[in-house]
């Protein structure tokens, strides 16, 4: 008798994750006997459930926000999610990986953005900021991170310095927001690394303004409910090219199922699954556009 292998993400709150939708339309796709369920779990029940998901035979694990730093203890992080702090993925032999800063690099790729030597703007300073920085220094990119205060900027400039994480490849600086006017003259790329502008969060809110944009800059919002965030909307009236939040979570998506199934996942699949759900979700058949 076949037995199916489970997966899952662990986080609290959990119910508006899109992982499940995503990852069973690849298994889907690809006829895969599995399964991908969302657990609601807290700091305190962390350890229990990553060992437990590990003694049952889950096939792999994501892990979200509250749990990504104390995920850490409980697994066998790879170099890159050590010096970062946080894993977001663990498979089923418990290694432990950071796939977010992947994510977000291979969005801009296939939006044809060239990383390696390109100036970014990096808005905020957080856990997904700092995944995201270190796979952009990975990349040799020129990251310019700006935060509301502006020690914090400082403290994740000075993480990745310490971490060797530059390397020599990118480069790294920390500057207040209020600079944000002077770096985006010298950036390529403008990503929103905050909760800025999320449904039920910061709604109707912006960083920057279509002003403050020149012509030619790409801007990445890696929040993707809604999927037209206000700062999405500030980039469109000026004409430039923008990327929504699912790139970001569907990249990254795919980079945990080819370390647990060691396929090629299949993300036009992924993608469209996720989309799907949010028009369903905010009953529109136009993405919010």
């Amino acid at each position: 008798m076949a037995v199916t292998t489970v997966y899952g993400v662990l986080g609290s709150p959990i119910a508006h994750s899109l992982s499940p939708v995503m990852h069973n339309a690849a298994f889907a796709a690809l006829d895969l006997d599995a399964a991908y369920i969302a657990f609601d779990v807290d700091k305190e029940r962390a350890e229990m459930a990553i060992r437990g998901a590990r003694a049952l035979g889950f096939g792999g694990l994501n892990i979200t926000f509250p749990l990504k730093e104390a995920a850490l203890h409980y697994c066998k992080p790879d170099a890159l999610s050590q010096r970062i702090g946080a894993v977001n993925t663990i498979d089923r032999a418990g290694a432990g990986y950071n796939t977010d800063g992947i994510g977000a690099v291979r969005a801009l790729e296939e939006a044809g953005v060239t990383v390696k030597d390109a100036s970014i703007v990096l808005l905020g300073a957080g856990g997904a900021a700092k995944a995201i920085a270190a796979q952009l220094l990975l990349s040799g990119a020129r990251v310019l991170v700006a935060n509301r205060t502006a020690s914090r900027s400082l403290i994740l400039a000075q993480q990745m310095t310490a971490a060797n994480i530059n390397c020599g490849c990118g480069d790294i600086e920390a500057h207040s927001l209020n600079e944000v006017d002077r770096l985006l003259r010298e950036a390529r790329v403008l990503i929103n690394a905050t909760t800025v502008g999320m449904r039920g969060v910061l709604e109707g809110q912006t960083l920057v303004a279509s002003a403050q944009m020149h012509p030619g800059l790409v801007v990445f919002d890696i929040v993707y409910h809604p999927l037209e965030t206000p700062l999405l909307r500030e980039a469109r009236a000026a004409g430039l090219q923008t990327i929504d939040g699912v790139k970001m979570l569907v990249h990254q998506g795919a980079a945990s199922f080819a370390l647990w199934t060691a396929l090629d996942p299949p993300v036009q699949t992924m993608e469209a699954a996720v989309r799907e759900a949010l028009r369903s979700a905010s009953g529109t058949d136009d993405e919010g556009r």
